[in-house]
């Protein structure tokens, strides 16, 4: 592993080029996570997510996710890492589009499949990375620019996929419609049975379409969606824990925190320390 640190030792960017598979177990990192697979066969575990995959892909996780890899063949690939101080999303939303499509977004698929191509473009920013590293004083400004283009070229490829097709074959209609339900319900409707109702289906059919659709169930999604927003708070905004479970429909902080840390196996107040408060934060006070 190689990589910039604070002077308090903390990653600020990182690359492993991984002999073992590390993810083999479940992890969390306080990091970004893009997972660059060159070859090899298994299953990417992401939260409440399952998602088969086979290289050349690139696979993506947000800060203190639950992640890990089953392998089905050897898996062979390298590990790039960035703290949200470093490299801010959501503040360069308009310049790399990957906020709400390679990170944050429950509904689609966390990985984009390469094509040889994709896989050599990758590459070579792979290695430019690793040699600014590597220089006696690397320099923020041409690492923030490889990572930049890096990000910028995976969402690319990821819209390239979507407009492709390739992540739905068949477009099912009810459960986009659950999907604007549930973004526009999920601080006050909690159960699978709600939106079964506002639908109109039974809620064993929504629980078995939605599972096919979005390789998740209605539960998974809902509760997902809440810790998602959470997060969001927690990382975006400087308000109080109490303001953030208030706004989130909580009865009070207290169950607030039990809530998340069930989820996350981290305290709000622990998750925000982690991975730091969003310059975003401060834009529009």
């Amino acid at each position: 592993m190689i990589g910039l640190l604070t002077s308090t030792g903390t990653s600020l960017l990182g690359i492993n080029r991984v002999q073992e598979n590390i993810l083999a177990k479940p992890i969390q990192f306080t990091e970004y996570a893009v997972i660059f697979v060159s070859e090899g066969e298994g299953t990417f575990y992401s939260d409440f997510g399952s998602f088969p995959f086979q290289g050349p892909v690139l696979l993506f996780a947000t800060p203190l996710q639950m992640i890990y890899i089953q392998e089905k063949s050897k898996v062979q690939y390298t590990l790039l890492q960035f703290h949200g101080d470093f490299y801010c999303i959501e503040y360069h939303r308009e310049e790399v589009a990957c906020n709400g499509l390679l990170f944050n977004n429950i509904y689609i698929s966390p990985f984009i499949k390469l094509t040889a191509a994709d896989h050599s473009s990758f590459n070579i920013l792979i290695d430019q990375i690793e040699q600014e590293l590597c220089v006696s004083v690397p320099s923020d400004i041409v690492l923030k620019s490889y990572l930049q283009l890096f990000l910028a070229k995976s969402s690319q490829v990821k819209r390239r996929e979507l407009v492709d097709g390739s992540v739905h074959t068949i477009r099912d209609e009810q459960m986009e419609f659950f999907k604007q339900m549930l973004e526009e319900n999920f601080l006050t409707l909690r159960k699978p049975n709600d939106y079964a109702t506002l639908l109109s289906m039974p809620p064993n059919t929504l629980t078995k379409r939605c599972t096919k659709y979005f390789r998740k169930t209605p539960s998974q999604l809902i509760i997902e969606r809440l810790i998602l927003e959470a997060k969001k708070q927690l990382h975006l905004t400087r308000k109080s824990i109490k303001e953030i479970a208030y706004t989130l429909n909580f009865e009070d902080e207290f169950y607030f925190s039990r809530v998340f840390k069930k989820y996350t196996n981290e305290s709000p107040q622990s998750f925000r320390d982690k991975t730091g408060i969003s310059i975003v934060a401060d834009l529009h006070r």
